[in-house]
């Protein structure tokens, strides 16, 4: 029985290959402590879903980060990725829904079209970059969206996060898909600014459970300010 997100806070419980976590089976305890803080959901790679389905009643949003040398798509590209997450139990599936080209001719339609084949039940999440995109996503299905890839595609590159216009005019435009903000968000203040604009939920993931880069971005402050 697949669970619905609420309103609220989904904390992103992550350690993709190369950080200092990968592999440690670690982020349920991550999501243990977002649970015990008051997070809504969790947000998790599917080789992680397993553990934390475990250790928490929470709904998880499933994604597969899997790079082709023919895309640049690589947040659960093809039909591929979901199999591999309608194993996993989780809740909702996070897909790249931005208008890049992805590996294998797959497209964004079809593989919307492939899980409510297999899983009419599951929920889906659109991570874009752009409103054409969103827009798209939300005309073709989608549950959510998200604000995931801002600033990280070539079209949106230099753009900076959380980018409040943008959420307004997604809260704005969005017709059925519940707009999900998520990137770049590190203080209360920016949190503030980002509720106001109404979103259904908020994702945040860095600047909770990443102590590499929490570390780093106060270290750069002492440096900075000692020369």
């Amino acid at each position: 029985m697949y669970k619905e997100l609420a309103r609220g806070l989904i904390v992103s419980c992550q350690a993709a290959e190369g950080e200092v976590f990968h592999g440690l089976d670690l982020m349920r305890y991550m999501a243990r402590a977002a649970e015990s803080g008051g997070a809504v959901g969790i947000r998790a790679l599917a080789e992680e879903i397993p553990s934390i389905k475990q250790v928490t009643d929470l709904p998880v949003i499933g994604l597969v980060k899997k790079k082709y040398s023919d895309s640049d798509v690589y947040i659960t590209p093809t039909r591929r990725e979901v199999d591999i997450l309608l194993k996993t139990g989780c809740d909702v599936i996070a897909l790249d829904a931005t208008l890049r080209s992805r590996s294998q001719k797959e497209t964004v339609e079809g593989l919307v079209s492939y899980i409510k084949s297999c899983a009419p039940d599951i929920r889906i999440m659109a991570d874009c970059d752009c409103l054409e995109s969103a827009l798209a996503a939300d005309s073709i299905g989608f549950d959510y969206v998200g604000t995931t890839m801002r600033g990280y595609t070539e079209k949106t590159q230099g753009i900076n996060i959380p980018d409040y216009a943008f959420l307004k005019e997604l809260r704005k435009s969005l017709r059925s898909a519940k707009l999900i903000a998520e990137g770049g968000i590190w203080e209360v203040s920016q949190l503030e600014k980002v509720l106001e604009c109404d979103p259904y939920a908020v994702v945040i993931g860095t600047a909770i459970t990443r102590p590499a880069d929490i570390t780093a971005r106060f270290a750069k402050i002492i440096t900075e300010k000692r020369g």
